[in-house]
């Protein structure tokens, strides 16, 4: 059974300020990337729009409104302090939660064994109510109650391996003991979230908060014992991943000093879990990463990881 790519060219329409690390410029090296003969094995479909009332699961309708409405017909509109919109956002930001609900749909059904949403902007920082650090909407949140609402699905995790805490999909999960996110990031380190005693309503939000400079061995370790047993206990039906690759040591923005092979090895043991819990079934969306070539590195690596599962 294949891995299936899920992307759109609306995606490099969302247009973020000079100099700002979250370019266009990073979901094109990656799909530069996947374009290597490697990768000619991929079942490739383009993102659809989310419907609103899908964003609804997660988003109050309110808030759907207000960010498409604040859509700026020229120019940028600023809707936190380091996340802005510009003309092509609107469109931007519904296809890439549509493409994590194709990737669940594609999965669900047979279509694919795993797959990956390679889409921006970014979400994991979204909260139900507010856009922040670079997301608008909260694409893997929205996905996972998209798989319960479609597929009848109960139990579902998210692994977050971005160098950064995913602040908003914790608060999409925290009180609902069926959804377990476990999440592995710098601290301390932007959004300030991610403690170990967060815990949610049943111990279903794991946080393995890691120093600067862990390196890979320190990281393989943490996330082993911290993240991988909890989320054998858990017992998935589904597993999402949370693709970020801001971890690596080239990146600017962080400094964990990971390598392309550390996520692979990551991608790999998530996989194995799902293997024995839920039929191998994992989807994965792309998160942060700031450093072009370590980037698409990164995300090849991840992709490569996938297919072999």
């Amino acid at each position: 059974m294949t891995t299936a790519l899920f992307t759109h060219l609306a995606c490099l329409d969302h247009v973020t300020p000079d100099g700002h690390p979250e370019s266009p410029e990073r979901l094109r090296a990656v799909l530069q990337a996947l374009k290597d003969p490697a990768f000619d094995a991929l079942a490739r479909g383009e993102c659809p729009r989310a419907e609103a009332d899908a964003l609804a699961l997660v988003h109050p309708r309110h808030f759907v409104r207000h960010v498409l409405d604040n859509v700026p017909a020229k120019g940028l509109k600023s809707i936190d302090g380091d996340t802005t919109l510009s003309p092509g956002s609107g469109e931007a930001a519904l296809r890439a939660s549509g493409g994590v609900i194709a990737a669940v749909d594609a999965v669900m059904t047979g279509e694919a064994k795993t797959a990956f949403a390679a889409v921006r902007p970014p979400g994991h920082h979204a909260e139900p109510g507010a856009a922040m650090g670079f997301c608008v909407f909260n694409n893997v949140a929205v996905a996972a109650h998209h798989a319960r609402a479609r597929h009848n699905l109960r139990r579902i995790a998210v692994v977050d391996f971005d160098v950064h805490h995913g602040n908003g999909t914790q608060a999409a999960f925290e009180r609902d003991a069926d959804l377990f996110f476990a999440s592995t990031h710098q601290w301390p380190l932007y959004p300030g979230t991610g403690l170990p005693q967060e815990r949610g309503v049943a111990g279903n939000i794991v946080n393995v908060p890691l120093p600067p400079r862990t390196g890979s061995d320190g990281f393989r370790e943490a996330f082993e014992l911290g993240v991988l047993g909890a989320l054998d206990s858990f017992g998935p039906e589904l597993i999402l991943i949370s693709a970020g690759f801001d971890a690596h040591a080239a990146d600017p923005l962080a400094d964990l000093r990971l390598t392309e092979a550390d996520f692979a090895w990551a991608t790999m043991r998530v996989c194995d879990l799902a293997a024995e819990h839920c039929g191998g079934r994992v989807v994965s969306t792309l998160e942060g990463g700031y450093d072009l070539d370590a980037l698409a590195a990164s995300a090849a690596a991840h992709v490569k990881a996938l297919m072999a599962a």
